[in-house]
């Protein structure tokens, strides 16, 4: 199945390379993974989407607490996390397609339906930009090929994630702000890391 990781990390050289090479030596695959700048100074998040067993979950988040580089980790879902992805595809269409002239009037049609904007216009191809969903994207480039149009060109930018709601005291903590007061917030047994997994080490 699919695990979604939020991790916050510092901005440092090597981290991808770091924490990718924790993949590797867990043997498991990383789906997709995307990295930018967050809301904390000198720390960038990352989305981390995996294929795993159901029961790994507790183990993966485990040893990107071993790394040095990790200020915090949390596991998303879909019921509890907004979960989107931004695709850009570029459809060959205009007077010199198969499909001719008609063919980006038809491909307006299907960006509206979807709720896709076009992005680049030229001579021989189209562009469209869309935001949702892997199925929605997906559904869209389903659609496309079957119409009979020709993809040129497909770029995604993998899944990002965020939770619903109010922050979780241990984001709060990563925040340098544990509920906006001075005086952290008790520990409970979520806060306690576990320190199994000893065959899983740090990389230098």
């Amino acid at each position: 199945m699919l695990h979604t990781f939020v991790a916050l990390v510092q901005d440092k050289p090597g981290v991808l390379t770091r924490v990718a090479s924790l993949f590797r030596r867990l043997n498991i695959n990383i789906v997709s993974l995307t990295v930018g700048e967050s809301e904390r100074a000198d720390t960038s998040r990352m989305t981390i989407v995996c294929e795993a067993p159901e029961h790994s979950a507790h183990r993966i988040k485990a040893s990107l607490y071993k790394l040095e580089i990790t200020v915090d980790v949390d596991e998303v879902g879909r019921s509890e996390a907004v979960i989107r992805e931004l695709c850009l595809i570029k459809v060959a269409a205009g007077p010199t397609s198969p499909l001719g002239q008609a063919s980006r009037s038809q491909i307006f049609e299907l960006a509206n339906v979807f709720k896709a904007r076009i992005v680049d216009l030229a001579p021989e191809s189209i562009m469209l930009e869309l935001t949702g969903s892997s199925s929605k994207i997906e559904g869209l480039v389903q659609v496309i090929t079957e119409s009979g149009y020709t993809i040129l060109e497909v770029s995604r930018t993998g899944r990002m994630a965020m939770r619903r709601g109010h922050h979780t005291s241990r984001v709060l903590k990563a925040l340098g702000t544990p509920n906006g007061t001075t005086t952290p917030p008790p520990t409970t047994r979520e806060d306690i890391l576990p320190n199994e997994f000893d065959n899983v080490e740090d990389e230098t």
